[in-house]
């Protein structure tokens, strides 16, 4: 379609990337919020993690690749977001980099019940969070029923782990919303297809790119700005072009 070799659009996608994680690492510092929500989205590399050879067991280039995204529930602005394996090592990486986005002044922050979240925040946030999970509860499949998406949810328990989070705004809407949003607009996290990055490389710059336009261009149907205008870290609706100068 465009006459250029497919490895050169890559590597232009790779370098694209950085200039994204460089921008996002510079703007997003210090920013004030109220309410963030945090949680994962499953992707893979060259394979599921079910699908790898005896010979890939050792290997974490292969297989499930998870990103981690915090997203502050009124400005919809993309905090911080970590691609790795669903572990505690990437879930204190993952909070660590919230801490640098974030200013220090009380805030609440809810996940999901996925476990490590627990000591990573509480070593790295307890002086400035209330801090809940959203535990759900889900119904159990039909025998014999195969699905590719997560069950029915029966039930939602708001679960206080560290301060006193308000139990009314222990949710997780608006960052699984956002799961949505990053499914519909980066193939490489289109399921059932054969779209899935080779390599982890590729997969982090593509979503550098996304989280960078996301905040910075793409104007919110809600906010009717976009979510760094919202958030007060830009003052006018950037153009692809200024985002990747």
């Amino acid at each position: 379609m465009t006459g250029v070799h497919r490895d050169t659009i890559l590597r232009l996608l790779v370098l694209a990337g950085e200039r994204c994680e460089k921008l996002m690492g510079r703007l997003l510092v210090n920013v004030p919020v109220h309410d963030v929500e945090c949680n994962e989205i499953w992707g893979s590399v060259q394979k599921k993690q079910a699908h790898r050879h005896p010979w890939e067991a050792n290997d974490g280039s292969v297989g499930d690749a998870y990103c981690f995204v915090a997203i502050e529930r009124h400005s919809k602005l993309v905090l911080n977001f970590a691609l790795g394996h669903r572990d505690q090592a990437t879930t204190n990486a993952f909070i660590e980099g919230l801490r640098l986005a974030t200013a220090p002044q009380w805030f609440q922050v809810t996940t999901d019940g996925f476990a490590p979240y627990i000591p990573a925040i509480d070593a790295t946030l307890s002086d400035r969070v209330d801090y809940g999970m959203l535990i759900k509860v889900y119904a159990s499949s039909r025998e014999g029923e195969a699905r590719y998406s997560p069950p029915d949810v029966v039930e939602a328990i708001p679960r206080p782990i560290l301060g006193t989070p308000d139990r009314k705004r222990i949710c997780t809407s608006h960052v699984e919303r956002q799961n949505l949003t990053m499914r519909m607009q980066i193939r490489r996290l289109t399921r059932l297809t054969n779209a899935f990055s080779k390599k982890w490389e590729n997969l982090w710059a593509a979503l550098c790119l996304h989280f960078a336009w996301y905040n910075f261009c793409r104007v919110h149907k809600t906010l009717r700005v976009t979510p760094a205008m919202e958030a007060g870290i830009a003052n006018r609706v950037w153009t692809l072009d200024e985002l990747l100068a």
